[in-house]
């Protein structure tokens, strides 16, 4: 597994700043983050108390990376840069995954069990992304950076925004477009408000010419209610986002 690391942080072609495996043992935060983690692992696995976590803590002081001697890192993982990673106990990363400065691979529950995530292989996490909960994310899945994820996340997919939802997917079949991961279910609750106001509103006129009150006693006038519509259409349709 050290060889297949070694191999894959010397020929990464985002990696080019190593030029000597001497430069990679000792500059590279990344491998160094990853061979500590080995050695870390195998002890924990051995059920040997305290050295497993020391070697963790000396890992987090020279790399700014901090990864649980219980997290399961396959090989050929890749940590580019590296600053700010936290990878929790119950993890696991598959083959050939890039993970980039400021992911988060946590838990949302104080329980014993399996509270982290599952990642698959060849997953790319952007930089500052939340994959949290014990959830699993498919095979080849790209992590748009920020994006907070808190669902299952199919394969060959992409993955944006607060929360984490699916902009692209390679096997696009009806089903899969049907799927929620392909909702942008904020803005839809947005605009079922937005439509469930327009109907109040409608039925306030109606009472209005029923009791023929003048426009003073309503809080908008028709020409602000039209403006404020304006505002609100145009921000369903994108130009506010």
């Amino acid at each position: 597994m050290l060889s297949t690391d070694c191999k894959t942080y010397r020929e990464k072609p985002n990696n080019p700043a190593i030029d000597h495996w001497l430069n990679l043992v000792f500059c590279d935060p990344g491998f160094q983050a990853i061979l500590l983690h080995r050695i870390s692992h195998q002890l924990y696995k051995k059920g040997l108390p305290v050295i497993p976590r020391l070697i963790s803590q000396l890992n987090r002081f020279l790399t700014g990376i901090e990864i649980h001697p219980g997290a399961k890192i396959g090989q050929g993982v890749f940590i580019a840069h590296g600053m700010g990673i936290v990878i929790g106990e119950t993890a696991c990363v598959g083959d050939y995954t890039v993970i980039r400065e400021g992911v988060t691979l946590g838990g949302t529950s104080s329980t014993t069990g399996k509270r982290h995530p599952t990642l698959g292989e060849y997953v790319t996490v952007e930089a500052g992304a939340k994959i949290l909960g014990n959830i699993h994310i498919g095979d080849h899945v790209c992590v748009g950076a920020g994006a907070v994820v808190l669902q299952d996340v199919p394969s060959n997919s992409t993955v944006i925004g607060i929360p984490g939802r699916v902009i692209e997917r390679k096997d696009l079949s009806e089903e899969n477009l049907a799927s929620d991961y392909h909702r942008d279910l904020p803005a839809e609750v947005i605009k079922t408000l937005f439509e469930r106001v327009k109907a109040l509103e409608e039925q306030v006129e109606h009472l209005q010419l029923e009791t023929n009150l003048p426009d003073h006693y309503f809080l908008l006038t028709h020409q602000a209610k039209a403006q404020n519509n304006k505002v609100i259409e145009e921000f369903l349709d994108g130009s506010g986002i």
